[in-house]
C-alpha cells in the first residue's frame, strides 16, 4: 500500500526585508479574522495569490503557520508557569490548568476553526513533532513534581493529566461557554487534578504497575 500523501504545509521561505515581513504579517491576520468568521472550509485569504505563494504553497499551508502560531502561545505561556521554581510545583500545575483554560476560552474562535482544518494535517511530519515536544514537556515536569513515583506509573499520571485537560479544553471551546463558567471549570479541574497528584505521592499500591 502506497503511504499516505499530505499537502506541503511548510512555508516556501521566510520574509528577510521589512516590507516582506509586513506582508505575511498582514496576511496572517487578515487570515485570523476571516478564519474565525467563515470557517477552514470556506477559507480564503482576501490578498493576491501572486504575493501570498512567494510564502506560502497552498491554503493548508497557512492554516497550519496559523496553527504553529497558536500552538507556540500556548507552549510559551505554560513553559513560563513550569519553570518558575519559585512556585512549588504543585502550585505550577494548579496554575498551568488555570491558564490553560483561560487562553482556550480567549482563543476559542480560532481554536474550532483550526481544528475543523486539522484533517488535513494531522498525520504530517510536523503535527508529530509537536505532539512530542509536548509530550516531553510533561514528562520533565513530572519527574520535578513526583520525584519518588516508579516512571512508568509517573508517565501515566502525566498522559492522564494530559487527556482531561485537552479534552475538557476542547469542551470549553466548542460549547461557547461564558468567562465565567470556564472560570469554574479551571478550579474544579484545578483542584481534581491536584488531589489526583497528592493521592499518587501516597505510593499507594497499583496492581496495574
Amino acid at each position: 500500500m502506497a503511504a499516505r500523501r499530505f499537502p506541503v504545509i511548510s512555508a516556501r521561505k521566510a520574509p528577510r526585508q521589512a516590507r516582506s515581513v509586513r506582508l505575511v504579517e498582514d496576511t496572517l491576520e487578515a487570515a485570523i479574522r476571516v478564519l474565525a468568521r467563515e470557517g477552514a472550509r470556506r477559507f480564503t485569504t482576501g490578498v493576491s495569490v501572486g504575493s501570498l505563494y512567494q510564502y506560502f504553497p497552498n491554503k493548508e499551508a497557512i492554516l497550519f503557520r496559523l496553527q504553529t502560531d497558536e500552538w507556540r502561545r500556548t507552549a510559551a505561556l505554560l513553559d513560563g508557569i513550569l519553570a518558575d521554581v519559585s512556585r512549588g510545583p504543585m502550585q505550577r500545575l494548579r496554575d498551568t490548568v488555570l491558564a490553560f483554560f483561560r487562553s482556550e476560552w480567549d482563543e476559542a474562535a480560532l481554536r474550532l476553526a483550526l481544528a475543523d482544518a486539522a484533517p488535513a494535517y494531522r498525520a504530517a511530519p510536523e503535527v508529530l513533532e509537536h505532539r512530542g515536544s509536548g509530550k516531553r514537556r510533561t514528562l520533565r515536569f513530572m519527574a520535578e513534581l513526583l520525584p519518588d513515583v516508579v516512571p512508568q506509573r509517573r508517565k501515566f499520571a502525566g498522559e492522564v493529566i494530559m487527556t482531561v485537560m485537552s479534552s475538557l479544553g476542547k469542551s470549553v471551546s466548542e460549547q461557547a461557554r461564558s468567562q465565567v463558567v470556564v472560570e469554574s471549570w479551571a478550579h474544579v479541574v484545578a483542584e481534581m487534578l491536584c488531589s489526583y497528584v497528592e493521592r499518587e505521592t501516597t505510593g499507594e499500591p497499583d496492581r496495574r504497575y
